[in-house]
This record gives structure tokens, sequence and C-alpha cells, in this order.
């Protein structure tokens, strides 16, 4: 059932001293937090956690910049794409993002509201949740251990689970994934737990980057680097309702970057993973339609004018932005509104509202700061995050078939999983002790 090869596994009443509790495969966000909070539950409980990178926590240093998006004011279900929303809603009610305050008062670390909700810690400093998580978990008597990876995983006959490392085993009652996706794999997520996971007989969402920077054909894009401003992304696959986004978006020399184009790039990916004809359109003017648009530079030619056309949409975007969209249109950024055809003139307002981005892909899971896809959703108890497949099996964070948009759903996800498969080791747990 658990898809690897026979390995003989220790007798647990001849080893009862050294049998794990809680094995937990990932020493990130979610596992050290699914640490802290089963030590909690659990006290006096032996909880162990393995990582295969030598350093914990890479990818909570490099988050938001350096200062750790730990999550947003407001969170639901709407925030996250995936698997069935009512399994992402029970989730995040079970622990909250007011919760996640708290939680992280209790560790000495305050928070901060800043733009969009998003919450920083005081400090500015990714360090300070990381180094706060770790105290934690060794406060609570957690057993952590970098630079151990797990390449096996077996359940045997006598109930207990053994870890194949590299060069030793080691025997638990329970274990959890908590491995991480393949998002920034220098990390350490490189989507072994997925194959760990696989192994042991659960379905894969296949997976795809989430929140990637995007990279565009052509040359538009490349004068414009370093420009930004307020836009909305249409996405539309054949056969189904656009889906429409709306934030900043960062023009680079690749692409296009900044939040409002790492929303977009799952919905990008997926569409392409699953061979659908795929459009993306920007609207630079996020708040008009064609109407609207043409509305404004009949209004504005009627106000003044001797005035030119670059000058009149210099006050709907970024001067470079809108003499690159009139180059690219043929038409002459000089002319005056006066002078401007009725032809032209709805040109312009087409493309202010529906301009094609010509993708040609994203820069990939080293750039993605999420895993679209994973291990799938109803395969996995929502009240628990135990498997349904495999007794003595846990999920917590980005390896489950959820994924947030920006804005520090991503890292609520953790906390919010981490808290019910804390509470499900337990009720798992004490379940196992009346038996006896």
């Amino acid at each position: 059932m658990f898809g690897v090869e026979p390995h003989p596994v220790p007798d647990p009443e001849g080893l009862r001293d050294g049998v794990i509790d809680v094995a937990i495969v990932g020493g990130g966000a979610a596992g050290l937090t699914t640490a802290i909070m089963t030590a909690r539950r659990l006290p006096g409980a032996r909880i162990v956690v393995f990582d295969g990178a030598s350093r914990l926590g890479a990818k909570i240093l490099v988050s938001g910049g350096g200062r750790c998006n730990v999550t947003n004011r407001q969170v639901a279900a709407a925030d996250y794409w995936g698997g069935d929303r009512r399994f992402v809603d029970s989730v995040l009610r079970a622990f909250s993002a007011a919760d996640t305050v708290g939680f992280f008062e209790g560790l000495s670390v305050r928070l901060h509201e800043e733009e969009g909700g998003k919450l920083f810690p005081d400090s500015g400093r990714s360090r300070t949740v990381l180094d706060a998580l770790v105290e934690a978990a060794r406060q609570g008597g957690v057993d952590i251990r970098p630079g151990r990876r797990v390449e096996a995983i077996r359940r045997a006959e006598s109930g207990v689970v053994e870890l194949r490392l590299a060069d030793s085993s080691e025997v638990a009652r329970r274990v959890v994934l908590a491995a991480g996706g393949l998002s920034l794999p220098k990390s350490g997520s490189d989507g072994g737990g997925l194959a760990l996971a696989a192994a042991l007989g659960h379905r894969i969402v296949p997976t795809t980057p989430a929140l990637a920077p995007l990279v565009l054909g052509g040359t538009f894009h490349r004068p414009l680097a370093g420009v930004s401003h307020e836009a909305a992304l249409s996405v539309t696959v054949a056969g189904r309702r656009p889906i429409r986004l709306r934030g900043s978006l960062l023009w680079t020399h690749f692409g296009v970057s900044g939040p409002l184009a790492l929303d977009a790039s799952r919905h990008w990916h997926r569409a392409t993973l699953e061979g659908g004809r795929v459009g993306v359109h920007l609207s630079f003017v996020p708040d008009l339609d064609f109407a609207g648009a043409e509305r404004r530079l009949l209004d504005a030619s009627a106000a003044r004018p001797s005035a030119t056309l670059r000058g009149a949409l210099a006050e709907l975007l970024p001067a470079a932005v809108a003499g690159g969209l009139l180059e690219s249109l043929g038409i002459d950024s000089g002319v005056r509104l006066a002078h401007l055809s009725r032809e032209d003139r709805r040109r312009v307002a087409a493309a202010l509202v529906s301009w094609e981005l010509p993708i040609t892909g994203s820069r990939g899971y080293n750039y993605a700061e999420a895993t679209a896809g994973g291990v799938a959703l109803d395969e996995v108890d929502r009240g628990t995050m135990a498997s349904k497949r495999c007794e003595g099996l846990f999920f917590a964070g980005e390896m489950l078939d959820v994924d947030g948009r920006l804005g520090g759903f991503n890292f609520q996800w953790a906390w919010s999983s981490a808290f019910v498969a804390a509470r499900g080791l337990a009720q798992s747990m004490r379940g196992d002790a009346r038996d006896e």
C-alpha cells in the first residue's frame, strides 16, 4: 500500500524508549508550527523534526523581501485556489488570522499592518519569525534535526512507521509530511515530500509554479523596465468564465512582475498544463471599460483640443507606458487631440482596456513563491489533516493542493493547517492511549 520496497522494521516492543511519537518531515513554517502546537497539546511526547536542508527556514528568511509577510488582516477561502474551498474554509476557521496574531504575540513577535492588510513583524526582519519558531519548538522539547533528509517511509504491520534516511532509520508512531512543494528549490522545497506522499499511495494533483514572474515575448516591455502602475488582468480559457485580477504591475526586462502578475501566473500555468487555449489581456485603466475610456478621450479633446494624445494618456498611466502603447499602435504620440481620428481614438480606447500580453512562460519554480497542485484534498480529513489512505500519516502546509494569492495568505495556510494537524495528532495519540 505504501509503494516502497519492503524493509524490516524493529519490533516496537523492544524499542519502546526509542520510538518517536511524532516525526515531522520538513522544518519550515508548517513543520515547525506543527511541532510547537503538538508539543503544547502532548506534553512529554517525543517529537522530532527532520529537514533535508542544513539550515532551517530558508523560505521564511527570503519571504516578503526579507521581512516575512506573516499573514493578512482578513483571510478567507476566496483568497485561495486549488482543491475544495469548503476544505480550505474549514481549516482557516479553525485557526484564523487573528489567532495567528495572538500566537506570534505569545512568541514575543508583534505584528503591524501595512498596505493591503499585510502583517509584518515590527522588527522588519524575517529572522525574528524564524528564531521565534525555532526557540518555541526547542522550549517545547522538540528535537530539531537539520541536514537529515527522509528518503522513504513505510508502515509496518505492527503499527509503527519507519522513516529511512541516508545512513539510518527511525521508528515513529505518527508522521507529518510538511516538506513543502517545489517553489524556491534552493530553500529545500524540491518536491521530495510530494514523492513520499505519492509512494504512500496518495494522488498528487499535477503541480505548477504559482506566484511567479511572467516572461513576455516581443520587445514592448523592455523600455518600461522598472515602471509600475495599477492595472487589471483578465485570464481567459476557452469555454470558461474569465478570471479578472487587479493590483500593481511591474514591468521588467524579461516581462512583468509585481503582485498582479504573480497572482495571474498560477492561472496561466494551470490553463497551459491542462492544454486549454489561454489568453491574458491587460487593462491599463482598471476602473474603465471601452466606452469609459473613449469618453475620457472625448472629454479631454473637448476640454483641451490642443493637448497631445501622449499628454492626455499620461494623465491615466505613466508617460513611458503611454508612449510605448502609442508606438506599438503606430499612432503619432504628438498628434493633437482635436486632430485625432475616430478610428485611432477607438483603437487607443480598445488598447487601454484590453492589451494582449504575449506570455511565453514564467521564471519557474526558482522564482515562484508558492506551488499550485499537490496532495489531493479529497484524500485528507479536513478536521484533522490525517490521511484517508495511510493510517498514522498527517499533512500540513504547501504540500496540499492549496495555494493563496500574494499578501501573507500562503503563510496563513501554513499556520492554520499546522494547528489542525496538531489537533488531529493529539486526538489520535490520546485515542491510542485509551486503547491501551
